[in-house]
């Protein structure tokens, strides 16, 4: 099970009742924050959920409405007594600039550990997670996230009776673990028991970019497509393309690209001057049904498929 809580929606600026934009995600008890922009930790409050938890961290791009509410946040972690590391994933850069902004926040009670992005795509495995980084394109280095909770194959208990290993031994190999029998010697390994890999949940998350196939790709497949939305106005396609954003439009024809399309899409960071994006979503679902227009503390649970 993953949930999923967009905080805010808003993109340059905090609007009266829309917050800047930023996804957390919960899953096993671990919590990852992608964008902290100003309001964020508000924007957490009102769904009621924690910023101590939060293991990981992942930022789209260095731009202040994506990233200005880190000092507090960090700030209200440590006041909170954590212990824990924090995991900090972002473009070339995030050390400097996490170094600049924590100089209003320089002391913590927990390490930070960086990890630099630099390639087009790159993927590491945390905790319960795969998170799966690919660059975007927007007018400074720009990463999307997608965030996989795998999901191991099913346990064949006949397999397990026939070749005589030990009940004791069997929720260890459901998770993955290969164990040796002390007294025998004997090693059992996750492949002697478990059937193949089965479909996880797969949320992607891409903000602050033109169209490129490298969303395209991402989405493929994804529970949850979160994607910019940033203009649904008739007219400002040109305006779209100078400052290196997409719209609402745009965005729909990705999802429907992709291959297999994902099972629904979810638009977030609003133009400050879009008041109302829902006005425009009959259109957008001519290209894609399944688009949704995402508000401030909009929440999903997503379970596994079986």
């Amino acid at each position: 099970m993953l949930d999923v809580c967009l905080l805010g929606t808003g993109g340059m600026m905090p609007m009266p009742k829309r917050w800047l934009t930023s996804l957390m995600l919960r899953c096993d008890g671990s919590n990852i924050l992608i964008d902290c922009g100003e309001g964020t930790q508000i924007a957490m409050k009102e769904v009621g959920w924690s910023p101590k938890p939060i293991d990981i961290m992942c930022f789209t791009h260095y731009h202040a409405d994506h990233i200005s509410g880190l000092p507090g946040m960090l700030l209200s972690m440590s006041n909170a007594d954590r212990t824990e590391p924090l995991v900090m994933i972002g473009p070339k850069g995030l050390f400097n600039v996490v170094r600049s902004l924590r100089s209003i926040a320089p002391e913590l009670t927990f390490e930070i550990r960086f990890i630099e992005l630099d390639q087009n795509t790159e993927e590491y495995r945390i905790g319960p997670y795969v998170i799966s980084c690919f660059k975007v394109n927007h007018n400074i280095a720009c990463y999307g996230y997608s965030v996989t909770v795998p999901r191991l194959g099913q346990f064949d208990v006949n397999r397990a009776k026939e070749g005589n290993i030990p009940v004791k031994y069997w929720n260890a190999l459901q998770h993955g673990e290969t164990v040796t029998d002390k007294d025998t010697g004997r090693e059992y390994r996750p492949d002697m028991v478990m059937g193949p890999a089965r479909r996880g949940i797969k949320v992607t998350y891409t903000t602050d970019s033109r169209p490129c196939e490298n969303i395209t790709r991402a989405a493929a497949d994804a529970d949850l497509f979160i994607c910019e939305g940033m203009y649904g106005e008739p007219g400002l396609e040109n305006k779209a393309r100078s400052y290196k954003h997409m719209t609402m439009y745009e965005a729909a024809a990705m999802a429907k690209a992709a291959d297999p399309q994902p099972k629904e899409m979810w638009f977030t960071h609003y133009s400050p001057s879009m008041i109302n994006p829902r006005q425009y979503l009959d259109e957008v679902k001519k290209i894609f049904p399944r688009a949704r227009c995402g508000k401030d503390g909009m929440q999903r649970e997503l379970m596994y498929e079986d």
